[in-house]
């Protein structure tokens, strides 16, 4: 189960200031995330992709600079299986990025896909016809019924101006909810609020939120 990341601003961030804060939050985690890491950020209007097998609290951030939208996950490998930095995230199609926090079992769709995760996000594409927000509501819809149990499913799908965060979760609220904060200038939106002199919200189990 693992954590998730996504900051959005009007103003140019350090992408290292906010990682590091990040990295300590998968390094105190209950649940083990170390089996490698990725992000995605903008430059120049488009996605510089970045994953790493180690884990994240032993890379070293120096190499990013700044910007305007980062997107950034840490990996707890379902049964420790999978570990392959191809299997990291974010997945990204149709200018979309993808990241995806969660436990799902009996899962009866057939989608391509060389993990659970990239298989939702293909299946939820599946129904895209110019609008993402339905495809997520249907997709997740049809993925509830054909699964014989969903322990937790939360995922951001990104493009370069939204997030589309999905929320849903049948255990420990308090690990698997996401947090945010939303001012005038910025978006943050994490598994973990790490700015503690800010007032951060949950969002809603079973809840689709554009932000």
């Amino acid at each position: 189960m693992c954590r998730l990341l996504y900051i959005r601003s009007k103003k140019q961030f350090p992408i290292k200031d906010h990682l590091e804060k990040f990295a300590l939050i998968a390094k105190n985690s209950k649940e083990y995330q170390g089996h490698g890491w990725g992000c995605a950020y903008l430059i120049n209007e488009e996605w510089v992709f970045y994953k790493n097998i180690n884990p994240i609290w032993e890379d070293d951030f120096d190499c990013f600079d700044s910007t305007t939208l980062l997107i950034a996950h840490a990996r707890s490998a379902f049964k420790n299986e999978n570990i392959h930095v191809d299997y990291n995230m974010p997945f990204s199609r149709k200018d979309y990025v993808f990241v995806f926090n969660g436990e799902l079992h009996g899962v009866r769709i057939k989608e391509s896909g060389k993990i659970g995760a990239e298989k939702i996000f293909n299946y939820i594409l599946r129904f895209d016809r110019g609008d993402i927000s339905a495809a997520i509501e249907k997709g997740v819809n049809i993925i509830n019924k054909r699964s014989r149990y969903v322990k937790a499913m939360n995922f951001i799908i990104a493009d370069k101006k939204n997030a589309f965060v999905y929320s849903d979760f049948n255990e420990d609220p308090d690990y698997f909810s996401l947090k945010y904060i939303s001012a005038d200038d910025f978006i943050i939106i994490g598994s973990e609020q790490y700015h503690n002199d800010s007032i951060w919200h949950t969002i809603e189990k079973n809840n689709l939120r554009i932000m």
